[in-house]
């Protein structure tokens, strides 16, 4: 019976020789642009870029929204896939940021990365105020009355790398929070109660 002391140096060889492999694969996969189109084709989306793509799925009514597709908005791209395997990466115009919120009243979920097919706010289709006041200056970026989509959520494009307060009410009650729109930020802001 050998030993575990004498075990100890094949396996390191071993380990060694998978981390030096891992190393040299991809983390992960870069779509085609033929995978891309044929993926925006087939949800009915040819041709569009990530702001279309976007605007149009963030305001297709929930009992429209295709259950095989997902589609994520990260702070520089928009990602989608399906059931077949097919992917896409859209990348956002240049210097702009899309920010998702849901304010809500008694129920929220918990979202960094908004999903444009599965994420639900509790609001549908209310009005609401959106007030985006930047940082330090003061300059209002935003301040008009808006309607949440079907999904509860209301979308605003920004500037890139910005740091501001956004401030939303409904019927009296309102909320505050610091938001900012860089490589690193969250496109879904799911934590304004309102008060």
């Amino acid at each position: 019976m050998r030993s575990r002391a004498s075990l100890l140096p094949p396996l390191a060889g071993v380990l060694l020789t998978l981390l030096v492999l891992s190393g040299c694969t991809p983390a992960t996969t870069t779509p085609t642009v033929e995978g891309q189109q044929d993926l925006l084709t087939a949800h009915g989306l040819p041709g569009l870029d990530a702001r279309e793509v976007i605007d149009r799925l963030e305001a297709t009514p929930v009992s429209g929204r295709q259950s095989g597709l997902i589609a994520s908005v990260q702070p520089e791209a928009v990602l989608l896939s399906d059931g077949e395997g097919r992917e896409a990466r859209l990348p956002l115009p240049e210097d702009t940021f899309y920010l998702s919120v849901a304010p809500y009243l008694d129920q929220t979920h918990e979202c960094h990365f908004h999903s444009l097919t599965t994420c639900r706010g509790e609001l549908a289709n209310q009005d609401v105020t959106l007030r985006v006041v930047s940082e330090p200056d003061g300059t209002v970026l935003v301040d008009q009355t808006v309607r949440t989509q079907d999904n509860g959520f209301a979308g605003l494009w920004l500037p890139a790398d910005l740091a501001a307060t956004l401030t939303v009410e409904h019927e009296g009650r309102t909320a505050s929070t610091p938001i900012t729109t860089g490589a690193d930020a969250p496109t879904c802001l799911t934590t304004l109660k309102l008060r």
